[in-house]
C-alpha cells in the first residue's frame, strides 16, 4: 500500500510540473520534470524491461490519440505554437508518466474491464479540465471536447490494462537465472496488480 501511495504522490507531482511548465510556456522543461519521474519510477521496479515495454506502448497510443483530438479541433496546446496535426511531445510524456500507475497506484482498475472503463470515463476529463484550468489546454467547445474525451478514456483505460497484462503474462520478458529458466514474476509481486483480472473478462 506504501509503494502504491507513493507511486501516486510521484504521478500527481510529475503532472502538476508538466502541465505548470507547459502552461508558461516552456514545453521541454515539462517533458524534463516527467523525464525525471519515470526515471526513479523505472529504477524502482522489479522488471525494468516490462515496465519500460508498457510505457513506451502508452506513447503511441497517447500519440495516436491526442493527435487525433487536435486533428479534429477540439482542443489545442497553446504551448505548441503554430498549429500541427501531431500532438505535442509533452502530452505524450504525459502518457508515459501516466502508465507508470498502471501496475501501481492504480493497479485497482485492473478487477474488471468496468472498472477501468469507468475510472478512464471520469478521470480522463477530470485531467484535462484540469489541465484547461491551468492554461495547458484550450477547448474548441467544452462540453463537447470533454464528453468525447471521457468516451475515449473509457475505452483506452482497458486498452492500457490489456496492453499492461499481456506484456506481464509474457515469459520472454522474464529475468532469467544462470540456467536460462524464467525467475519469479516480479511484476506480479509487491502489489503490482491482478495480473489477467481485467484480460480474461475482456477475453
Amino acid at each position: 500500500m506504501k509503494s502504491q501511495i507513493k507511486n501516486l504522490v510521484m504521478f500527481k507531482i510529475g503532472w502538476v510540473a508538466c502541465v505548470g511548465l507547459a502552461a508558461a510556456g516552456q514545453p521541454l522543461w515539462a517533458t524534463a520534470a516527467v523525464a525525471a519521474v519515470v526515471a526513479l519510477h523505472l529504477l524502482s521496479v522489479p522488471v525494468m524491461v516490462k515496465e519500460a515495454l508498457l510505457l513506451s506502448s502508452a506513447a503511441v497510443i497517447g500519440l495516436a490519440w491526442e493527435s487525433l483530438l487536435v486533428w479534429s479541433g477540439l482542443l489545442s496546446y497553446p504551448a505548441s505554437g503554430e498549429f500541427t496535426p501531431l500532438a505535442p511531445y509533452w502530452i505524450v510524456a504525459m502518457w508515459v508518466l501516466f502508465a507508470t500507475t498502471i501496475n501501481h497506484g492504480l493497479s485497482w482498475t485492473k478487477r474488471s474491464w468496468h472498472v477501468s472503463a469507468l475510472a478512464g470515463m471520469i478521470g480522463g476529463p477530470m485531467a484535462f479540465y484540469g489541465g484547461a484550468a491551468m492554461g495547458a489546454v484550450e477547448f474548441s467547445h467544452t462540453l463537447t471536447a470533454l464528453a468525447v474525451i471521457g468516451a475515449g478514456w473509457a475505452m483506452l483505460m482497458p486498452l492500457l490494462v490489456l496492453v499492461s497484462d499481456t506484456i506481464i503474462d509474457n515469459a520472454w520478458l522474464e529475468p532469467r537465472d544462470a540456467h536460462g529458466k524464467p525467475g519469479r514474476r516480479g511484476m506480479l509481486e509487491g502489489g503490482l496488480g491482478g495480473g489477467r483480472g481485467c484480460c480474461a473478462e475482456i477475453l
